[in-house]
């Protein structure tokens, strides 16, 4: 039986370090996830309606396709100036491509946001939104622990009409292979199935890391396509972009570039194990791939067998750590 890491987090896989940073003012924050030398990466966008910053970096037909820190945000367009901070904080220490001698090194550092606009905190920052400074402070509260719920990038998240927030988790598939996933939960979708109680993924839990409720109890009608339409409408979610699940997926196997899209591939099916509706126009479900190289893979046709593995333990790790954000932002 698999069982997950020593902390049942992301950071099980060695080397990534996790921060948050929560502004409780504007309800907002934002995520960071540190992986020094720089790492193979990767991303793969669902979603209709996305909020990104260097992905363009990681396809594998261009020159980089390693990440030196993935950062998630709320703040929308905002947001995305949390990567400017960590940027900005990882090239002072020099972490970085260095192209030439005495020049700054260069951190890559995707980044991708959630709309948490709507959610009652104050926005009105005029010309200075704060996520450059959320950004630096992510960066330097990164730990190998770290909190789960309604922190940093998962502050002012909501899934369906219920909290989201941050949730994380990994998975020990023996032989020293390590996989784990964090997300950043602000679904259009609910996390719930119709009785309001039993997680959708409530098939993959491991132990009782979401409440250990365990499969439903009675019957329910699943003929909704859309649950919850009405009650979203209502109070203004169904607006295109405005909803988004983010999330990392790491393992410590030598992966390619190439080979890390494949991972953030199967990786997006945790999202609609986890979540109905999923990949909807209003989401901008994006999820990024990490690989630090530690393990040697075979190098024979069995190789691919042992991607698949991963990209599978991916998308099941993706859907614990949905129902984790909710079990934690829930009790929060």
């Amino acid at each position: 039986m698999f069982r997950p890491g020593p902390k049942n987090l992301i950071t099980d896989v060695a080397g990534l370090k996790v921060g948050h940073a929560t502004d409780e003012h504007t309800r907002s924050g934002a995520t960071t996830l540190l992986c020094g030398a720089g790492w193979a990466a990767a991303v793969d966008v669902r979603g209709g309606g996305p909020g990104t910053r260097e992905t363009d970096a990681l396809a594998s037909e261009n020159l980089i396709g390693r990440a030196h820190a993935v950062v998630l945000a709320g703040g929308s367009v905002f947001g995305l100036a949390a990567a400017d901070g960590v940027a900005a904080w990882l090239s002072s220490r020099g972490i970085g491509l260095q192209w030439r001698s005495g020049s700054p090194a260069i951190p890559i550092v995707p980044c991708a946001v959630l709309h948490d606009l709507g959610n009652g905190g104050d926005k009105n920052w005029g010309l200075s939104p704060p996520y450059r400074e959320l950004g630096l402070r992510a960066c330097s509260a990164s730990a190998p622990e770290f909190a789960l719920g309604s922190v940093g990038a998962g502050r002012g998240a909501m899934a369906g009409v219920r909290k989201g927030g941050i949730g994380s988790v990994s998975v020990d598939l023996q032989g020293g292979l390590i996989v784990g996933s964090l997300v950043a939960l602000n679904s259009v979708g609910s996390a719930f199935m119709p009785d309001g109680k039993t997680y959708w993924a409530w098939g993959v839990e491991l132990g009782d890391e979401f409440g250990g409720c365990g499969p439903p109890t009675t019957a329910m009608d699943l003929s909704d396509p859309a649950p919850d339409e009405s009650r979203l409408l209502a109070i203004g979610r169904l607006t295109p972009g405005a909803n988004t699940t983010l999330g990392v997926v790491a393992c410590n196997a030598d992966l390619s570039t190439a080979e890390c899209k494949r991972v953030a591939m199967m990786a997006q099916d945790g999202i609609a194990r986890a979540v109905r509706p999923a990949h909807t126009p209003f989401d901008g479900d994006t999820i990024f791939a990490l690989a630090s190289g530690e393990l040697p893979l075979q190098k024979n046709p069995l190789r691919a067998a042992q991607i698949g593995r991963i990209g599978s333990a991916a998308a099941d790790c993706l859907a614990r750590a949905i129902a984790r954000a909710v079990h934690f932002s829930e009790g929060s």
